[in-house]
Order: structure tokens, then sequence, then C-alpha cells
């Protein structure tokens, strides 16, 4: 029986609600957030485009949970090349915001090709291992697989956004590994990953202060009004929250804390400063509880899908956003690299929400559609 909404009311007892609800209870906590980091330069503009992405990407949920997954598994080489024409395009043609050719400008607005990209790999790569019944170890089975990965990270390292490069190459660890590579075969590649990375570290391609970005975690003080100020501020800032915040601020004293006045990009890539000052130790753990909810949902629904390709998908879109999490809120705290990752639906962006929510869709469509056990 088909429902008004057009969905299968079968199907839609399958509906996982609560993966929806735990997202856009993260948007409305970051569009909190947002607001009090930009209110005093921007207004209201930032909080109202993330709400109207908020809007896009429920559509988008809705709009993906009616079609059949397998659906995406058809067109997955169509998806994959048209992220990759995406980067090429990109590469060739934009020019460099913040050091990195990163976005293709549309109008007064611009997209982050990096962003469908990894999205259509994550399905590529379902894709392959599904026709290859999960045989990973087969030597020409794996090197297809290594091929489909490498072209989209390759064209990202040319921007070069050694953020998002770092998302695809643990998306792709995640799913090597779940899939059930030989482990001797991912030691031995991560042995040479670390002599690729000394390779481009010394090629040329990243300059210098990307280089110094990257590391000046490690010691932010040798550089305390350059490159380590962000770092430094942003340590000051969460530290200053102690265990119940600030407090968020609305009205006349919004915009008046710390972080907001003092730390770059505070609304997007340092997000999770203002949580530790805004909301302190209560905040920063409740967020933390929120995600893990999130991820063991995405988890969940892997394990129970009906086939290799739902369980990939769910792995990809699991690593995807356990990398950008650990990764984002590591370097606000100093034990990470700053890099342009951003924290999955709390900073603002509408590339990275609307391919977030497109994968959300795509999980829930998963365990809408998985395999029943009948006795």
């Amino acid at each position: 029986m088909i429902n008004k909404l057009g969905i299968d009311r079968k199907l839609l007892r399958y509906f996982d609600f609560g993966i929806v609800l735990i997202t856009v209870i993260i948007v409305f906590f970051g569009c909190a957030n947002i607001y009090d980091a930009t209110v005093n330069k921007y207004g209201t503009s930032f909080v109202r485009l993330q709400m109207m992405w908020l809007a896009v990407g429920l559509v988008v949920v809705f709009v993906m949970t009616r079609i059949d997954y397998t659906f995406f598994s058809s067109y997955a080489p169509l998806i994959y090349w048209a992220g990759v024409l995406l980067l090429v395009y990109n590469d060739l043609t934009s020019k460099a915001v913040k050091g990195a050719s990163a976005w293709i400008s549309i109008g007064s607005r611009a997209i982050q090709p990096s962003e469908f990209a990894k999205l259509g790999m994550i399905i590529m790569l379902a894709k392959k291992l599904e026709d290859m019944e999960g045989n990973i170890n087969n030597v020409k089975n794996f090197f297809i697989l290594v091929f489909y990965a490498l072209v989209p990270m390759a064209l990202i390292v040319i921007q070069p956004d050694m953020g998002m490069t770092m998302v695809c190459f643990f998306i792709v660890l995640g799913i090597f590994f779940i899939a059930g590579l030989d482990l001797r075969v991912i030691f031995v590649g991560l042995t040479s990953l670390v002599g690729l990375v000394a390779v481009i570290w010394n090629s040329g391609i990243l300059p210098a202060y990307m280089k110094k970005r990257l590391t000046i975690f490690l010691n932010p003080e040798s550089d305390e009004l350059g490159f380590g100020l962000q770092l430094i501020q942003s340590q000051i800032g969460i530290g200053s929250g102690n265990i119940f915040g600030i407090g968020a601020k609305f009205g006349a004293n919004a915009g008046s804390g710390f972080v907001s006045n003092y730390v770059p990009e505070a609304h997007t890539d340092f997000i999770f400063s203002m949580v530790g000052e805004k909301w302190g130790y209560i905040g920063t753990v409740g967020l933390l509880l929120l995600y893990s909810f999130l991820l063991y949902r995405i988890m969940r629904i892997g394990k129970r899908s009906k086939d290799l390709f739902g369980t990939i998908i769910c792995v990809g879109v699991f690593s995807s956003f356990l990398f950008s999490i650990v990764e984002n809120i590591g370097m606000t705290i100093g034990i990470m690299p700053i890099t342009g990752i951003t924290l999955p639906f709390m900073s603002y962006g509408g590339s990275s929400m609307l391919t977030n929510f497109m994968a959300i869709g795509l999980v829930i469509n998963i365990g809408m559609r998985k395999k029943k056990i009948i006795f």
C-alpha cells in the first residue's frame, strides 16, 4: 500500500526517523553557534542560508528514500565519472581561495566538487566490490579498486586540499578493512603511504605556507602571531568554557564572546571552538554523544543490509563522518593538523551539508530495504 507521501507503508516501517532527528538536532545546535559567531559582521545571513540548506537536505533525504538504492548501483559509473569531471574542470579553471583551488564559482556562490566526488567514489567502490563478490584479495580486483580510489584523490591533491584527501584516504581504508583485505596488504599500503607523503611533501605541490599550517599544531607557540594564532586562540576559547560554558548570547549580547571575535573561521572549520566556549564540557560531551548515536545507527544499518553494495556504502559514510569528526575536533584542540575539514552538520557550508544529507538519504534507503528474515 502506498501512503500520501508516495512511499510503500511496508518500507516506511523501516524508515530510520532517529537518524533524521539526530541530524536535525545537530544542525539546529550548529545554527545557534553560527549565529553567535557571525551576527556582528554578517547579521543573520549565514544562519538563514544554513537553515535553507537544512530544508534542501531534508527534501533530498525524502527524494532519495523513494528510489530503491540499487538504482545507484546501476548508475555508479556515471555518478563516479561525473564527480571526476567536476574535479578536472575545477582544477583547470578555479582560482585559489585561501590557498586551494577547491571551489567552482556559480554566480555569487560556489560549490566544492570534491564533496560530490567523495560520495561518487564511495558508490563506485561499493559497486565494484559487489561485482567482485567481495573478493578484494584477488590481485586484479585489488588494483582495480585502488585505481578508482586514486583518480579522485590525485585530482584533490593537485588543488591542493589535504583535508579532503585525508578524508578520502580513511574512507578507502575503512572500506578495504571491512571488505576483508589482508592485513599484511594494509600494513604495506600504510608504509607506502608514508613514502608517498614524503614525496608529495618535497615535490613542490604543497606550498611552504600550507606545510607550516599542517605542522603548526606540534608547536603553535613557535609562530603565535602567525600560523599558530588560530589554534592558540581556539584553545583559549575552549578552555574558558569550563564545565558549563559562558552561555550562548542572543539579541544585543550576541557575538560578544572571545571565539566570536578572535578565532578565524569560527563558523566553519573552528565551529567546535564556539561549542567549547559557549556550552562548556557539558555541551561538547552532548555533541559527541549525538555523533555517537548517529554513527551507531549508520553502522547498524550497514550490518543489516541485504547486500554487499549497501554495506559498503554505509561503511564509506561511517568512515567519512568518523574521520571528519575526529580531525575537525582534534585540530581545534591541538592534537591534529589544521585542515579545511568541516564538522558534519555543524559547520556552515552548502556543499558539505548537501552531500552529507545525500549520504544520510542513502543510508536510510538501505535500511528501509533491508533483507527480511522469514521463519
